[in-house]
């Protein structure tokens, strides 16, 4: 089609011509790369489809600062027994810490107990007794290594692989992939709760190089659902409607000229918040849900709160939503962590427990692939002393959970040294734990990549290792 100069468009050419230009052309997008097999339906799998999928979504509960691994899933008697004393030289040499300048750090117990807990017999602390009633429905991998020893890069590596800014986020990547099952909402959907310690950055669920209509949505629980997408004063939704009608021949026009994929990731973005005006408002307000189920995760409507959020993520699993991420922040106890520990897992434990049980009776578990952990784990020895100890940032041996979407359940995999120092058998790296999530949606790891700058990219880039024993 030859379009005039636009300076010649009268009102009647573009009602004319608008639709039957943006529908095709937004359609041809939504089928092409990452596209959905309900929206619009694929002719064909993609190359790396090469799996059977045993999960459809993920629900990512991230715990951002870092949990204690030594107080909550890995119990470390020798701690105890060796409680006051340096830690042994061998261990810690060479090592950095981000706050410790001690030579000799002192070894520090865990304040609270462990106990085996269901049919597997997993030690849980009393940190988690509501997560510890559904530990046969978990995987708990106690082996985990990853490459920094600070936040942000940290949070940076375990959410897009690598510690550099600009790379995909792994939601971003399963929105490529898969693409969505509700053309209403967004694929990758962030929520985020907890004490406002560190900043949680936008590259955290960011597109990078892959098309931006793959980025993560933050959504909120409090206020408008998301920001920026309701209609100004005195704007109807009709006006709406013709503004985007007018913004999007402009756009089609202008990537005729161009031919930029960008503008079409543009024109896609503008019609999802325009459907999302009329969707999220409902899927948002949690008050909907029966009191039974509202008390069951703790929830109260209205507030910030993980339980609220975990709630808002069983609805978004439930509306097709491929990738839901919660961040929960407060989690870096440097100084006082038995209060901090002790207030952040009261917040979190009867929501996650809640979730994995609506999910399981709703008959949604089996395909939903539920991921609990931190950037990295925290130290064996204190930060300070007395009864404001804390600890600090351990990237070299910490734990991880996964359940349901064709994770094996009740099992303990890998293990730390005595101490909880290092990852010593079946390690798990960061990538390998990528790996494995892909490979339960069905994506085989080394197969999706995407061109950039003259070299195909994966999520992960450098190397990974599915993890088979972790699989039903």
């Amino acid at each position: 089609m030859i379009h005039p100069d636009p300076a010649s468009i009268t009102r009647r050419y573009f009602i004319g011509r608008t639709p039957l230009a943006l529908g095709s052309l937004a359609l041809g997008s939504m089928a092409g790369e990452g596209g959905s097999a309900k929206f619009p339906a694929k002719d064909k799998l993609a190359p790396w489809q090469t799996i059977p999928p045993r999960a459809k979504r993920v629900i990512y509960l991230f715990m951002s600062g870092g949990p204690s691994h030594v107080d909550t899933f890995d119990p470390k008697p020798l701690l105890e027994a060796e409680h006051g004393n340096p830690m042994p030289k061998e261990i810690i040499r060479n090592h950095e810490f981000a706050m410790i300048k001690s030579a000799s750090p002192l070894v520090q117990k865990s304040p609270w107990k462990f106990r085996k807990h269901g049919q597997s017999g997993t030690e849980v602390s009393d940190l988690f007794p509501n997560t510890a009633r559904v530990i046969d429905d978990i995987a708990v991998i106690r082996s985990l290594h990853t490459d920094s020893f600070n936040h942000d890069p940290a949070v940076m590596f375990m959410n897009t692989g690598s510690v550099r800014f600009g790379r995909p986020a792994m939601g971003a990547w399963a929105s490529y992939g898969l693409g969505t099952e509700n053309s209403d909402l967004p694929a990758f959907v962030v929520l985020a709760s907890g004490k406002n310690i560190q900043p949680l950055l936008d590259s955290y669920w960011g597109p990078g190089f892959l098309p931006s209509r793959h980025q993560g949505i933050q959504f909120r629980s409090s206020g408008d659902p998301i920001l920026y997408v309701k209609n100004p004063g005195g704007v109807s939704r009709s006006e709406r409607r013709r503004q985007l009608d007018l913004l999007g021949w402009m756009n089609a026009h202008h990537h005729d000229v161009v031919g930029d994929p960008e503008i079409v990731s543009r024109i896609a973005q503008y019609e999802l918040a325009y459907r999302m005006q009329v969707s999220v408002p409902e899927l948002t307000d949690v008050s909907t849900e029966p009191e039974t189920v509202q008390q069951m995760y703790g929830a109260e409507p209205g507030r910030v709160s993980f339980a609220n959020n975990c709630l808002l993520a069983r609805r978004l699993a439930e509306r097709g939503v491929r990738f839901i991420q919660l961040y929960d922040k407060g989690w870096d106890s440097h100084g006082g962590i038995v209060k901090e520990h002790t207030e952040r897992c009261r917040s979190v434990d009867q929501a996650i427990a809640a979730l994995l049980k609506d999910l399981k009776q709703r008959g949604m578990l089996e395909d939903t692939l539920v991921i609990w952990g931190g950037e990295f784990g925290r130290t064996p020895m204190a930060q300070g002393g007395g009864g404001n100890f804390g600890r600090d940032h351990h990237p070299h041996g910490f734990t991880m959970w996964m359940a349901g979407g064709g994770i094996r359940p009740g099992i303990v995999h890998g293990k730390t040294d005595p101490y909880g120092y290092f990852a010593v058998e079946d390690k798990v790296h960061v990538h390998d734990l990528h790996a494995t999530v892909l490979h339960c949606l069905g994506i085989d790891h080394e197969a999706l990549a995407f061109r950039h700058q003259g070299r195909d990219f994966r999520l992960t880039d450098e190397f990974g290792t599915v993890v088979p024993q972790l699989l039903a």
